[in-house]
């Protein structure tokens, strides 16, 4: 058991080393100390907010947008389930009045044919009815949104926005950011070490809703808003132009249904024109959605299609020839910054759902710098204190034990930079927690190392029995705590996540270095000096 390989022993203290010279970076950057570039491009732990400050948002939907959104869908797919039954299904007045998607049958004896071809989509997915379906008059069909099917929908919105926020966070090169669901219809953000959180803000505020729809053909050119609802159209819209456009002003009326949205979208990259050199952003489609598009320039050349951001036209060409490559490119007045800031937007897709910034708080780094170094202070006294206990009860392997606490240390630190992962206020709790279960480890193996020599084992024999009856305790311990970890990692979130992580780190550090690297150490000695008893 205490037989060590010359290769055994190189392989550990490789090991040993490599992650301690990982440290150093990390060590450096928390003292705040000048240091050259090399050491700034190295893999170091990330501070998280509560220690190295940054940005704190709350963002809140508004349900009432959901319902909205939800009633628009409905009335989408009524036209196209009555228009694709067989044989077609008439009807007129179909409406969205009263909160209520509701449409008249040409002939009351398709009711039935009609209530079939919706059964399918107001039962939703789930055991309850998300919309309830009502027969006026033997012609007239209404459907209301249930309760159930809006907070179905809300959580759904949700679910979706906070994955985009989180993709657009992601594409800033932001470093461990803590974004997490809070209540029905809130999110929190909080990025350490922002430096620009209204950047933040227009980033996640932007809902990025990219829509192509066709200009009316009875109204082709831009307008003041006054005429265009002088006379306003059915079927169509009224969308002003974007603040920032040449047409900035004016109006554009669109077919209201019909178009293609963002969520065909594959792939978004900021370029430029290669006729006026400006920014823009080039787009793709997926095949669903390059195939509407395909059709949707093949059916209308010569027309005008408006590309709505936001709720806001940015251009409108024409169809000059089919686009069949799925494909397309967006102009309009885009810096470079601008440009890539939307393309980040439409990668990560469209938010669901207006994020609203209800709270925002940006946190210093002055207290996160005063926790680090009371932390380390009082870290410092109390390795201090351990280490001279640790001498004074074992002697040499007190001297042995204080060595591979120092190197468990190092080494959770010089993972943790591996791993580029951050460092919290928590996460310092879980540090002292695992240097405490690394002096117990030692402490346990030299009390069964004593224990053996009492019950008058040879040296070499009480050294080999202690510290294999001392790691079974050892083993079983951290296993539990290592389970433990688990569990608080798949579970938790934000600061408690990074608490398990630098646990679970700590426990096999701990364990290699209380049980293997001393016992590697002892071995050497033993075998060395051959000594006839020990002063432990």
């Amino acid at each position: 058991m205490l037989d060590f390989p010359l290769w055994k022993r190189i392989s550990l203290w490789a090991v040993t080393l490599v992650l301690a010279v990982l440290a150093v970076p990390s060590i450096l950057s928390m003292t705040g100390a000048d240091r050259p570039q090399w050491i700034e491009d190295a893999p170091h732990i990330n501070l998280g907010l509560d220690l190295a400050g940054g940005s704190h948002i709350l963002l809140e939907a508004d349900p009432a947008q959901v319902a909205e959104q939800r009633l628009e869908t409905m009335e989408e797919s009524v036209i196209q389930l009555m228009g694709d039954a067989d044989p077609e299904i008439q009807f007129s007045e179909l409406n969205t009045l009263g909160g209520q998607v509701s449409f008249m049958l040409e002939d009351a004896a398709d009711i039935d044919r009609a209530r079939e071809e919706l059964l399918p989509i107001i039962n939703g997915t789930g055991l309850v009815a998300e919309w309830q379906l009502e027969v006026i008059d033997g012609r007239r069909i209404v459907l209301t949104q249930t309760e159930q099917g809006i907070d179905n929908a809300v959580d759904d919105a949700m679910e979706s926005a906070t994955e985009v926020v989180r993709r657009r966070i992601d594409a800033l090169g932001t470093r461990e950011p803590t974004i997490i669901r809070q209540g029905d219809n809130r999110i929190v953000v909080q990025v350490p070490g922002l430096e620009d959180p209204e950047a933040l803000k227009a980033l996640l505020g932007e809902t990025a809703n990219l829509e192509f729809k066709l200009v009316s053909p009875r109204r082709q050119n831009e307008m003041t808003e006054e005429a265009a609802r002088a006379d306003p159209l059915p079927g169509t819209e009224i969308v002003p132009y974007a603040e920032d456009t040449v047409y900035a002003g004016s109006v554009l009326v669109v077919n209201r249904l019909g178009g293609i949205s963002g969520e065909s979208l594959t792939g978004a990259q900021q370029g430029f024109s290669p006729d006026t050199n400006e920014p823009v952003v080039n787009i793709q489609f997926d095949p669903q959605g390059g195939a509407t598009f395909a059709r949707l320039s093949t059916e209308n050349v010569g027309r005008r299609f408006a590309i709505i951001l936001d709720d806001e036209v940015i251009s409108a060409p024409n169809f000059n020839e089919p686009i069949l490559g799925g494909s397309a490119q967006i102009s309009g007045s885009f810096t470079v910054e601008s440009a890539n800031n939307l393309a980040i937007q439409l990668r990560s897709g469209a938010l669901p759902v207006d994020l609203t910034v209800i709270e925002e708080r940006t946190v210093g780094p002055d207290l996160g710098r005063d926790s680090i170094i009371k932390g380390g202070i009082a870290m410092g006294i109390g390795s201090l204190l351990v280490i001279l206990l640790m001498i004074a009860s074992y002697g040499r392997f007190g001297l042995y034990s204080t060595a591979a606490l120092v190197l468990n240390v190092l080494m959770i630190l010089g993972i943790m930079a591996f791993m580029n992962t951050t460092l919290t206020l928590p996460g310092i709790a879980g540090f002292v927690l695992t240097v405490g279960a690394a002096v117990d480890a030692n402490v346990l193996i030299n009390e069964r190392i004593r224990e053996e020599r009492r019950r008058g084992r040879r040296v070499i024999a009480a050294v080999e029995t202690g510290y294999k009856e001392a790691s079974r305790a050892i083993y079983d311990a951290n296993i539990t705590n290592f389970i433990a970890g688990v569990l608080l990692f798949l579970f938790g979130s934000g600061p408690v996540r990074g608490f398990a992580v630098v646990l679970i780190i700590g426990l096999f550090t701990s364990v290699f270095t209380a049980v293997t690297l001393t016992r590697m150490w002892v071995a050497g000695w033993l075998k060395a000096k051959r000594p006839s008893d020990l002063t432990i």
